[in-house]
C-alpha cells in the first residue's frame, strides 16, 4: 500500500502564512481542531514548515515567548520531514518510529499532496482486524 492511498489530501489541511503570528495560527488550530498546521513556502524553491502543539509549547510557554509578536516560521519545523506520495507505507512507518514522530508531510516535486499521521498508520491496523 502507498502512502497515497493513506494520507490525508491537501484539501483537508490547514495552512497558515508563514508571517502569520502564532497567535492567529492557534486561532486556526482551535476554530478546526487540529493539533498542527503545515506553514506554507515562503517562495517556490522553499520547504513547507509543520506547526504543532510542541512548537508552540517550547516557544512560548518554555521560553516566555509572545504569541503576538513571533511568526509562525520563526518557530515551526521548517523543512518539515516529508515522503513520497510513491512510498510504500511501511518504510514511512519505520521511519516515523524510529524518529519519534508523529505527522509526516507528503510532498513530490516541492508540493504538498498531504500528511501522514500515526493515526493513519493505527487505522490501517484496526481495518485489517475486522
Amino acid at each position: 500500500m502507498l502512502v497515497e492511498n493513506v494520507m490525508t489530501p491537501k484539501e483537508e489541511l490547514i495552512m497558515v502564512p508563514p508571517m502569520a503570528t502564532v497567535r492567529e495560527a492557534l486561532e486556526q488550530m482551535k476554530e478546526h481542531k487540529v493539533h498542527s498546521v503545515i506553514v506554507d513556502k515562503i517562495k517556490p524553491d522553499s520547504a513547507y514548515g509543520l506547526l504543532t502543539f510542541k512548537n508552540i509549547l517550547q516557544s512560548i510557554i518554555a521560553e516566555d515567548g509572545d504569541i503576538d509578536l513571533l511568526h509562525v516560521y520563526d518557530i515551526a519545523s521548517t523543512p518539515a520531514i516529508t515522503v513520497s506520495s510513491k512510498l510504500n507505507v511501511k518504510y514511512a512507518a519505520k521511519m516515523m518510529v524510529q524518529s519519534s514522530i508523529k505527522r509526516i508531510l507528503v510532498v513530490d516535486n516541492n508540493e504538498l499532496h498531504g500528511i501522514l499521521t500515526m493515526t493513519d498508520l493505527v487505522e490501517i491496523l484496526m481495518d485489517s482486524v475486522g
